[in-house]
């Protein structure tokens, strides 16, 4: 089986890349959506403005055939002939034949049958008036404000509006006057308001796409700290178990050894080095299942008021032997006017217990430790501060995590499974206090711990 340490780059760099690709083809999805609907958008107002000009030509010969017939019509009878050379009479305007409503009726049946936006047009008959421009015949009753919108608008800005002129005659062109057609639509910028679901969807699907980019890279992270912190607990675990179980099979073995059953003292003296062993090996055990029980937050606190200097000079003096192995000295400054918290007496005990051991055991010779207490107006301060070998910054933002010991190559001169001050940050927040690390590799390490006092 590969190792995850190996495959995890190439994963990360294979989930990127297709992560790119498909944000690419999302960009250019969108894009070629846009011209196409660009495309379709042009074809379709085309179409519209042939249709409606197309229904307009026709309502108006209608409109002259209806005339024609009635022979009681005055324009008809005085005015009218079918003598091409001759000019004619009576050929009615579009804005004869048209009312606003009607006109408005007609392009929206038109706009809807070609797939357009019949709900936001302005609309106008224009008949030009030599030498002035034009004469607004009929228009819809926001066409003004609108044209006036659109002549604002400079050439270099997007039109908010894109304007249609309609030429209103046929093919003989019988009408006495050119009348047009004007239609103020919404410009294209109404593409992106009509691709909206389809773009929202796009953009959508790009994030979801990204978080499970995220969360996948985190469970892999994840997973290579589970695999790390696993084998290092692997490790550990061997190292601290094999060594009273060598113990004890020595004992054992010696036991039974014939010179060593006729004496009860070297019997007796076994005997106490494999009690002591099977102590040792049960109270890892148990450091284990306290930290089960850590996890689940079952901590179950037994508070009563407790005199902090007394705990600290007994667990000192508890140390006394471990101390002189290193040859260390504990200064105590207990300078707290008020020393009494409310507190679990053997946790908090063996808080101030591991902090001491820890500065004991990451240490060379001639060990100085120093404690120190405080009072705020709301807080107790205890400060542990020791010249042992420190700790890197990546140790320092690691070493409240399970399991975790920082490298020391393939020494284990120090015991343990990495539970000591997860121990440690899970008490003082049980407390309700703050813990504080400062530390200078190859200097040595400061602990702040702050309880509230009431």
């Amino acid at each position: 089986m590969i190792p995850l340490k190996k495959i995890f780059p190439v994963i990360v760099v294979l989930i990127t890349l297709s992560l790119l690709g498909i944000i690419y083809i999302q960009v250019s999805w969108i894009k070629n959506a846009i011209a196409i609907k660009k495309e379709q958008l042009v074809e379709r107002s085309i179409n519209m403005i042939t249709d409606v000009q197309r229904d307009m030509l026709s309502t108006r010969q209608t409109y002259i055939m209806f005339r024609l017939n009635n022979k009681k019509d005055p324009a008809v009878t005085k005015g009218f002939s079918l003598d091409m050379d001759r000019p004619v009479a009576y050929v009615p305007a579009m804005s004869d034949i048209y009312n606003p409503q009607q006109l408005r009726e007609l392009i929206q049946s038109k706009m809807r049958k070609n797939h357009l936006d019949s709900t936001r047009f302005e609309f106008a008959i224009l008949a030009p008036i030599e030498g002035i421009g034009s004469q607004l015949k009929l228009h819809s009753a926001n066409f003004e404000r609108a044209y006036r919108e659109n002549e604002k608008d400079s050439v270099s800005e997007r039109k908010r509006y894109q304007v249609t002129y309609m030429p209103l005659e046929d093919m003989l062109n019988l009408s006495p006057q050119t009348e047009s057609l004007m239609i103020i639509m919404p410009s294209d910028d109404s593409i992106a308001r009509q691709l909206g679901l389809m773009i929202t969807g796009s953009i959508l699907f790009t994030l979801i796409i990204v978080t499970a980019f995220a969360l996948t890279v985190r469970t892999l992270l994840n997973q290579k700290k589970l695999s790390e912190i696993k084998s290092d607990f692997i490790n550990n675990m061997t190292h601290e178990l094999k060594t009273p179980l060598a113990t004890i099979s020595l004992a054992i073995d010696a036991i039974g050894n014939e010179k060593v059953m006729s004496n009860t003292e070297k019997i007796r003296y076994f005997s106490g080095i494999i009690k002591e062993e099977n102590k040792r090996m049960n109270k890892q055990v148990e450091s284990i299942l306290q930290s089960a029980l850590l996890e689940k937050d079952e901590i179950g606190l037994k508070l009563q008021a407790m005199d902090v200097h007394q705990v600290i000079r007994n667990t000192t003096d508890n140390l006394q032997l471990q101390l002189a192995a290193k040859n260390g000295v504990v200064d105590l400054q207990l300078d707290a006017i008020n020393p009494v918290i409310m507190a679990d007496d053997v946790h908090f005990s063996n808080v101030v217990f591991n902090l001491l051991d820890n500065a004991i055991k990451y240490s060379k010779e001639d060990l100085e430790v120093k404690i120190q207490t405080y009072n705020t107006r709301k807080s107790l301060f205890i400060i542990f501060t020791d010249n042992g070998i420190g700790m890197s910054r990546d140790t320092i933002s690691r070493i409240f995590e399970k399991f975790y010991r920082a490298h020391t190559g393939n020494v284990h001169n120090v015991k343990g499974f990495g539970l000591g001050l997860t121990y440690v940050k899970a008490i003082v927040d049980a407390h309700k206090g703050k813990i504080k690390v400062e530390s200078t590799l190859g200097k040595g390490s400061k602990f702040t711990l702050e309880f509230p006092q009431e």
